[in-house]
């Protein structure tokens, strides 16, 4: 890919008013969520060209590259752009776990099982009654 290229398809993303878009990212082969994160342009522009993901952490306010501490690495096989062009679609090969707590992802739950946020049954029939 050409760097023209590249930086056209950069200038596809409809980032927010903090320059960051919503990275939503799904293990390639199994299509299981793994986790959410933020990327602006310099970020997505190091994850396209290395093909290794990198983001842009809020809270730190600096890039992060996953896996760099953890060997828990993200290899890129694909990205996508939503139909409204402010989301993107990482599909991975996820080594080791996504979530910095040690669960394969990011919507696991831990042992108190604290992110189940449901409060109606699964079961869309019993929605009903």
């Amino acid at each position: 890919m050409s760097d023209q290229d590249l930086e056209n398809r950069i200038a596809r993303v409809a980032f927010n008013a903090d320059g960051l878009a919503p990275a939503i990212v799904q293990q390639w082969d199994s299509g299981e969520v793994l986790m959410l994160a933020w990327l602006d342009a310099e970020a997505l522009r190091r994850t396209l060209t290395t093909g290794r993901v990198t983001y842009w952490s809020r809270s730190r306010q600096e890039y992060w590259r996953k896996g760099d501490t953890s060997g828990h690495i993200q290899r890129v096989i694909e990205a996508r752009l939503d139909c409204d062009g402010d989301a993107v679609l990482l599909r991975v090969d996820q080594v080791g776990p996504a979530c910095h707590t040690g669960t394969r992802t990011c919507f696991d739950d831990g042992p108190d099982g604290s992110r189940d946020l449901r409060a109606v049954s699964a079961d869309p029939d019993a929605r009903d009654a």
